[in-house]
């Protein structure tokens, strides 16, 4: 007999061999219908593989995020089934699930493939899984799998298996479609009911530009039609908030070839945008003790050699930069820290001193590959508002707390309110990947998770996870569609301190190591901004949207009045544009509610002679007819009000 915990700490004894499926039919038949994987363990696998040994067991259904990653990945496979019925001579590398949905790299020997062809697939791929196949797991030895990719002619599983190792390959075969896999899977295709292919792509094999290009085939799948449409209704709401047409629409930002590609351009009003979140976070920075700093863009190969940055980002750097000076070469640089650790070790310091918190909006840049570039969300250049603090181990778990208020007035300010904090800690059973003491681990992963139960955060846990250097914390935010980002990240750092050899005077009068916290609540600016046009749909906030009055003379005679109520505003920080083109006033409403102006001033005779307005407020229509001082304190109230409410 074997001992099974089960999540509510509740312990059943089953016979030796019994599989998690087994298991859920004695909990309830119910339970059972909707088990599509389980984590015995901490480890996932096939809910119709045996348990051999006492196990903690969990169960997985479409609600766990193990559950649905299973059947994206049984989905994969389903869709190579398909396309090997529909063409014969395709060949397969790889079919991972995703963060949502699935896809599978394919070669499709020269004939093509289009968005015509989706309907006929996915009618393949359902018809294929109203058979109710089974996924079975077969073990198979090295020799094996090569004879068996070998008389298939797939020179792609092929090259994967020449990186496997003896004993540990494992095939999986639904209906007529065998892969290399090492699971797991749902129990049989019949748990498959709805599925949509999304989108075709080109892949290089491998993620090489000299190899082949393969065709990527993204897909999505559901245990319920009903789930499907609410999907695709998703998909339509999330294309009408892409951050590249609207801020393309609002005038926010801009790319050029010419310039570069991954190198945004901003324009007035994004800049503005910008300016307004950089004052943000400044005023928040200064009022929790930040000293402000500001580095250069780029540095000498020597300073990225000592902190391990050139080791790590220098296959995806810029080429290096040469002087006439012999042997010099200068990078762009990709990092910040290291320039701040420089900062640091720049003046003598005494435990007295620390923490000492230096604060930059610093321009790092990395090459990214041209196919992986996307918009704000991924560039070649972009600005991190970027903080390090150097402080005594005693003082972590302070400045920890501290650094996590600063990110919730953050996402509380741009009304973030969906987010869970990962904790991410060391491998207990395997220490020797990483640097520093027991002790000082202790105290810091110590800091972080007590840090984040003192502040209430929903937080999950993984060890392993954490930087070979120490621990971190990073908050994985929701947006207003349901969609999953990491904004805000908070890391203890032993490394640097000890690579740059900084040292502060301790109350024994000895030198001593600091800790390095990193952080960095937008992460960058432009994914941040990116991040942040979606889930408002281009709507800011009050306080942060670069236009919030337009003014909208009747006509032309009342263009000089409508300049002097701006002007009157702007000495009130109210911003605004005057429409003065030749339109009717209709439709100059029309055009300022798509650009998502909050606030339309109408102005005209009456309002010139009286020194009023005309109010109107985006989706709510007239507010009726307000003195100029009036509707500046109703602007600075709601602002007012606003931050209240969040904070």
């Amino acid at each position: 007999m074997i001992k099974i915990t089960l999540p509510d700490g509740s312990i059943r004894e089953y016979e030796k061999g019994t599989s998690s499926m087994q298991i859920a039919l004695s909990i309830s038949e119910g339970l059972a219908r909707n088990v599509l994987s389980a984590k015995v363990n901490g480890e996932v696998i096939d809910a119709n593989r045996p348990i051999n040994q006492d196990s903690t067991l969990s169960l997985l259904t479409w609600n766990d995020a193990e559950g649905k990653n299973t059947l994206w990945h049984s989905s994969a496979h389903l869709l190579a089934e398909a396309l090997e019925a529909l063409y014969p001579k395709v060949k397969f590398w790889v079919g991972p699930p995703l963060e949502n949905g699935f896809y599978y790299d394919v070669d499709l020997n020269g004939e093509e493939l289009s968005p015509a062809d989706f309907e006929k697939i996915e009618a393949k791929m359902l018809e294929l899984a109203r058979k109710n196949s089974a996924y079975i797991r077969k073990e198979i030895s090295k020799a094996e799998a090569i004879q068996y990719f070998t008389e298939k002619g797939d020179e792609y599983k092929l090259d994967l298996l020449e990186r496997l190792d003896d004993g540990n390959i494992t095939l999986y075969t639904q209906g007529n479609f065998t892969d290399l896999c090492r699971g797991p899977h749902i129990p049989n295709t019949s748990f498959i009911k709805a599925v949509k292919v999304l989108n075709i792509a080109g892949a290089y094999w491998k993620g090489d530009e000299k190899n082949k290009m393969l065709t990527r085939i993204y897909g999505i799948a559901f245990p319920k039609e009903k789930e499907l449409k609410d999907y695709l209704v998703l998909l339509e709401e999330a294309k009408k908030r892409d951050h590249r047409k609207l801020g393309k629409e609002l005038e926010l930002f801009t790319f050029s070839e010419k310039v570069g590609l991954g190198l945004p351009l901003w324009l007035p009003k994004g800049t503005m945008l910008r300016e307004r979140l950089i004052q943000f976070m400044q005023k928040a920075q200064v009022k929790a003790g930040y000293l402000p700093v500001v580095t250069p863009h780029i540095a000498q190969k020597e300073l990225y050699v000592c902190s391990g940055h050139y080791e790590k980002y220098g296959a995806d750097s810029f080429q290096p930069i040469r002087t006439p000076h012999e042997g010099e070469e200068f990078y762009l640089k990709p990092m910040n820290c290291p320039h701040h650790c420089e900062i640091y070790k720049s003046s003598p310091k005494s435990y007295k001193e620390l923490p000492v918190r230096y604060a930059e909006f610093g321009t790092v840049y990395r090459y990214e590959q041209k196919g992986e570039l996307h918009g704000l969300t991924r560039v070649r250049g972009f600005t991190q508002d970027d903080a390090h603090l150097f402080c005594r181990p005693d003082q972590v778990k302070e400045e920890f707390l501290k650094v996590i208020d600063l990110v919730l007035h953050v996402f509380n300010a741009l009304d973030f309110k969906d987010y869970t904090a990962q904790i991410s800690l060391r491998d207990p059973e395997n220490k020797s990947k990483y640097i520093g003491t027991d002790e000082n681990w202790e105290l810091a992963e110590r800091a972080i998770i007590e840090s984040a139960n003192e502040k209430g955060l929903k937080t999950v846990t993984e060890l392993g996870e954490a930087a070979f250097y120490g621990p971190k914390l990073d908050f994985m935010v929701k947006d207003a569609l349901g969609r999953k980002w990491q904004l805000g990240t908070i890391q203890v750092d032993y490394n640097l301190p000890e690579r740059f050899e900084l040292e502060f005077t301790g109350s024994d009068n000895q030198k001593h190591r600091p800790v390095m916290i990193h952080r960095a609540p937008f992460g960058s600016l432009e994914r941040f901004i990116a991040v942040l046009i979606e889930h408002c749909a281009g709507k800011f906030p009050l306080w942060l949207t670069p236009d919030q009055v337009a003014i909208l003379p009747i006509s032309e005679k009342y263009n000089d009045y409508a300049k002097k109520v701006l002007e009157l505003l702007n000495i009130s920080d109210i911003r605004g544009l005057v429409d003065e083109r030749n339109e009717k006033i209709g439709k100059k409403i029309r055009d300022n509610e798509l650009n998502k102006i909050p606030f339309m001033l109408i102005v005209g005779e009456k309002e010139a002679e009286e020194g009023t307005v005309a109010v109107r407020e985006q989706g709510k229509g007239d507010l009726g007819t307000m003195k100029i001082e009036e509707f500046a304190k109703l602007i600075q109230s709601n602002i007012e009000n606003d931050f209240k409410q969040k904070n």
